[in-house]
């Protein structure tokens, strides 16, 4: 509800100027050209990072799905495991990402859609039908586990630095407002149901992702991988567009096709490297979460909104609901990069 409404409140702060074309627009409407570069700074590393956790969800569910495959290259060089899969997933993806139009991407992004419908059913398949059932167990209330969690809760929210370039991208503008509540109601369902059935099922032994816990061999498990596959596979384009964007802009070259291919393959191959170097997804997705998120998608909203339209164009409730989420914002973010941080540098 607090990155639905936050989301509005993004989608006004546009109306208020013909000039802004993205999220930056609106840092730099609010506090000049230091706003522009503290937003896109959080905007770019934000995406930057969920594409990172891409790759790393490709190369964990892949080697599940086909455990101990390796690839030799010779002079004793041999890539195993997650990290063949991620190097793979890696050079299918590239293609989608020189695409220069974002309705085309859209179609893309509508299988990632079904691919979560797709998903859910194959838990509660997993559970009825081969026999996992609802027997799991675990701690009702963890407090110490509570950052990571709203870290984790938060990430399935963020998608605010994409909401301006995706108005702008639209026909009929004039309902983005509609459309993005349709989104977040069904991204709820989707994620409680997931949530509430790996839970029942497995308990605190549940992974990070919950395709690894289901049982190997069976049609409904391969069928949740292959699905799962497909989730980055449609989403990465549309998370490095607007970062290859503004490096292509930098440079004077959005015009410029060997310069777009260019650009968006360095990206590809950098954040390969990095998802090689730092293979813990959830903790990842959780640090994102409590520290890019939680400023992406809560607190540069409300703040920009004070800033362009002031405390007196607001009622006294919108005020204090702003200031509300600004706070808790800032206690989750705190907290939750604290931990995350802890966990990282533990696992690692």
């Amino acid at each position: 509800m607090v990155c639905c409404y936050t989301g509005q409140l993004l989608q006004k702060c546009m109306g208020a100027s013909s000039d802004v074309l993205g999220y930056p627009e609106i840092g730099a409407l609010a506090f000049g050209a230091k706003g522009r570069f503290a937003v896109s700074a959080i905007m770019y590393v934000e995406l930057y990072l969920v594409a990172i956790g891409f790759l790393i969800l490709e190369g964990d569910n892949l080697d599940k799905l086909f455990p101990g495959t390796s690839l030799n290259l010779g002079a004793g060089l041999l890539i195993s495991g997650k990290h063949l899969f991620v190097v793979l997933a890696g050079i299918v993806i590239l293609p989608t990402t020189w695409l220069r139009n974002l309705g085309v991407l859209a179609y893309v992004s509508a299988s990632g859609v079904l691919a979560s419908v797709v998903l859910v059913f194959c838990l509660l398949w997993a559970a009825v039908v081969d026999g996992v059932g609802f027997q799991g167990k675990g701690t009702v209330l963890n407090f110490s586990g509570l950052p990571t969690a709203l870290g984790l809760y938060i990430f399935c929210y963020g998608g605010h630095p994409v909401f301006p370039t995706l108005c702008n991208s639209m026909h009929e503008k004039n309902k983005f407002s509609k459309v993005m509540i349709v989104c977040f109601v069904v991204s709820t369902l989707n994620f409680g149901s997931v949530a509430i059935l790996g839970y029942l099922m497995y308990g605190d032994d549940v992974e990070s992702q919950f395709t690894l816990n289901l049982p190997e061999g069976k049609l409904s498990s391969k069928l949740a991988i292959y699905t799962a596959l497909i989730n980055p596979f449609s989403k990465y384009a549309l998370m490095v567009t607007p970062v290859a964007t503004a490096i292509e802009e930098k440079l004077l070259a959005s015009n410029q096709r060997f310069v777009h291919i260019l650009v968006r393959t360095f990206i590809v191959i950098s954040t390969v490297i990095i998802a090689l170097t730092i293979p813990f997804f959830a903790d990842l997705m959780a640090l994102v979460g409590s520290l890019l998120i939680v400023m992406a998608s809560m607190l540069l909203p409300c703040i920009c909104y004070l800033k362009i339209f002031g405390t007196a164009s607001c009622s006294r409730a919108e005020v204090a609901l702003m200031v509300i989420i600004i706070i808790l914002g800032s206690l989750v973010a705190a907290s939750g990069t604290y931990f995350s941080l802890q966990k990282i540098i533990h696992d690692f």
